[in-house]
């Protein structure tokens, strides 16, 4: 009977093995911003660990990382961090209109805005973001003296980064306030320099993100979302995007999916089958970017340390509960 079961589990092996090395290597996008990278990170292990394929890591823009997808050579097979209604304008064209990429059935809240120390918002009543379009704003947060105050609406190349610029401008901002777009990086070296210092700083934030974990920061009221009053045109679908927007309404509560190449559904099953059925917490993924970027903790043995603390949740995307 033992050698019965030996034979069995040799031969079940055997066609794991086989099946494992049928399906193609997984390349995964890896936008810039931290949750992103983690969410690589995540899809990356499972795939690697629990599905025994291959992977490899592909940093890239979302005009990029979809382009890639739709072409299904294997390129770029996965977005791991898809905002939406922000990149509506790729899942239109990729999801609905040319049926190339999927997305994810498992999502995750995201909330977007302007935020500043909250030693700013108490001490100068700073509440709303018609507060910004002020004279007295102007002198709190002119960080280089040139007479004129700056505001951060994120990094070249994301999609909320547009969407602030719009905003900045039809919420009055623009005549008092200059917005940035430098890297990430540099501008949390800026913003760690200025809240340790207790100087004027604002800028774009959105949830889930270590900055709440780091600093006492209040995220500045916006009037309700409405849609009649939000209107976004992508700068992939036109020149003059900007001139042709006007939003003065608050975001959107965001929903965050996975997103991925259809052409998956035959060069890895495994992979694709898991990636429908991906989920996450903003909450979770907030304490690992926290850890990843407070902490200095390395994105590979922190995420290894929360796939073996969440077996359950990770055997649900596999559909093995």
């Amino acid at each position: 009977m033992n050698h019965i079961k030996t034979l069995a589990a040799s031969a079940l092996v055997a066609v794991t093995a086989t099946a494992g090395a049928a399906q193609d290597k997984v390349m995964i996008g890896e936008p810039s911003w931290p949750g992103a990278k983690i969410m690589a990170n995540v899809i990356g292990q499972v795939i690697e660990n629990r599905l025994g394929g291959e992977v490899g890591y592909a940093p890239g823009a979302n005009a990029v990382i979809f382009a890639a997808m739709d072409g299904g050579r294997g390129d770029i097979d996965v977005h791991p961090d898809v905002w939406l209604p922000n990149q509506a304008s790729f899942t239109d064209e990729y999801v609905d209109q040319k049926g190339t990429v999927s997305l994810s059935s498992g999502s995750y809240e995201g909330r977007s805005g302007f935020c500043t120390p909250t030693y700013m918002a108490e001490e100068h009543n700073i509440k709303s973001v018609f507060d910004l379009g002020t004279p007295m704003a102007q002198e709190l947060f002119d960080a280089n003296g040139d007479g004129k105050g700056e505001i951060w609406v994120g990094a070249s190349g994301w999609a909320s980064t547009n969407v602030h610029k719009v905003k900045v401008r039809d919420y009055g901002i623009e005549t008092f306030l200059e917005p940035t777009t430098e890297d990430e990086t540099v501008f949390y070296a800026r913003l760690k320099d200025a809240i340790d210092q207790e100087q004027g700083v604002v800028f774009y934030c959105y949830k889930p993100h270590y900055v709440h974990a780091l600093y006492d920061v209040t995220m500045i009221e916006e009037p309700p979302h409405n849609p009649d009053e939000y209107m976004m045109v992508s700068a992939d679908q036109d020149a003059d995007w900007f001139n042709k927007s006007k939003i003065t309404s608050g975001d959107q509560v965001k929903t965050v999916r996975v997103a991925y190449s259809n052409s998956l559904n035959d060069r890895n099953s495994a992979a694709a089958s898991f990636l429908a059925n991906i989920d996450m917490n903003a909450d979770e993924l907030s304490k690992l970017t926290y850890e990843v970027v407070v902490q200095g903790n390395e994105i590979d043995a922190v995420v290894s340390d929360w796939i073996a603390a969440n077996g359950d949740i990770v055997d649900g995307w596999l559909g093995l509960n």
